[in-house]
């Protein structure tokens, strides 16, 4: 099965999970029918406990801040601008173009002149004719002029610069204050030039998942760890035709249902909620229907994956637990769920719930469903 039809039937199948999940969280008991026979929990999801031990392995993930890779360094050092069609140059010369070798009057400075570089690459420039200067650096460009004034003037000298930076752009699109191009000049173009160039994220931007496409490959970047806590491992040098996405946080969510006081969607934006954040922004859990021993987020795998989703497991029974919730970092569309059923119980029921996890749409549906 491709993935894209993998991924419709994960979806779906998550839809009705979700609304299984919710009536059992809405309605009166949160009871289930638990004889119903279903297939091995362990054939559809993988069951982590929140232990010391997971929290530790988090916390001894290397720090964010993290320093420039040196292939990054190396790239930005070697950089050279290369001309393209539409630029525009300004040439100067110091010895006027009709003087023949033999001369010898002195020399005389001449102003600059501008000259716009042909789609195709080529420039045309007196007594040297139309030369093909596409993707030449400046001085390579102006070793071209010279090989060629050569045969009419005595050691002409010339100087060429890029008056205006046509040819290459990049493109910047979604929560950005000024959508739209940047230009790719003789000064190194880095993503976070070109967001700074762009004016800023919005205050909707999702920062923690831009995409950059290049010639076809789409790479996935985290703005909020390269801006907020300096790993520029996450930073990049730009290309002509790169195209940078910035999409709105409004997929930024987590669920919290069942036995919560205020159970519903959570939207977090760009924050990163910790599981006890979450339980206490639903109100705490309802301490005359919860069963403390049953708290599980359960988080969507990736597509390749052979199992649907991860099913994270905290009991609360003992109230230092939630300083494991308070370690256990969330991630959007998670979903928290309080049982009422014992977690000995709730292993088989929620065996019956799987095999998917909701896409953001299908979950909120599900919610206006049952709100109605």
């Amino acid at each position: 099965m491709d993935i894209p039809v993998r991924t419709t039937l994960r979806a779906f199948s998550f839809a009705a999970v979700v609304l299984a999940m919710s009536g059992c969280a809405f309605a009166p008991g949160g009871h289930m029918d638990y004889e119903a026979e279903v297939a091995p929990l362990t054939d559809q999801v993988e069951v982590t406990p929140i232990t010391p031990g997971l929290i530790s392995n988090y916390r001894a993930r290397p720090a964010q801040t993290a320093p420039a890779p040196p292939e990054l360094v190396d790239d930005i050092k070697q950089y050279v601008y290369r001309v393209g069609g539409g630029d525009i140059l300004a040439i100067n010369l110091s010895t006027p173009l009709d003087l023949a070798q033999e001369s010898g009057v002195q020399r005389q400075t001449v102003e600059a002149l501008t000259y716009i570089v042909q789609p195709d690459g080529t420039l045309f420039y007196p007594y040297v004719g139309r030369i093909n200067i596409r993707d030449m650096t400046v001085d390579e460009v102006r070793a071209a002029l010279v090989a060629g004034l050569s045969r009419y003037i005595t050691e002409p000298q010339v100087n060429v610069s890029v008056a205006q930076f046509r040819s290459k752009r990049v493109y910047l699109s979604g929560a950005v204050t000024e959508p739209g191009f940047v230009p790719v000049t003789d000064v190194p173009l880095t993503l976070i030039d070109a967001i700074s160039a762009s004016g800023g994220v919005t205050a909707l931007a999702n920062t923690h998942n831009i995409t950059l496409t290049r010639d076809g490959q789409q790479e996935h970047l985290s703005l909020y760890q390269l801006l907020q806590q300096g790993d520029m491992r996450q930073n990049r040098l730009l290309k002509d035709g790169d195209v940078i996405n910035v999409p709105v946080a409004e997929d930024q969510n987590v669920f919290v249902l069942g036995q919560v006081l205020k159970p519903g969607n959570m939207p977090v934006g760009n924050e990163r909620l910790s599981l006890t954040d979450a339980l206490s922004r639903a109100g705490g859990v309802d301490e005359d229907r919860a069963n403390p021993s049953g708290v599980f987020v359960v988080r969507e795998n990736s597509p390749e994956s052979d199992k649907l989703a991860t099913v994270f497991i905290l009991d609360i029974s003992d109230a230092t637990s939630l300083m494991l919730g308070a370690r256990f970092p969330l991630q959007p569309r998670d979903v928290v769920y309080v049982t009422a059923a014992p977690v000995s119980r709730w292993n088989r029921v929620l065996s019956q719930l799987l095999p998917s996890v909701t896409s953001t749409g299908a979950f909120v549906s599900v919610i206006d469903d049952i709100e109605d």
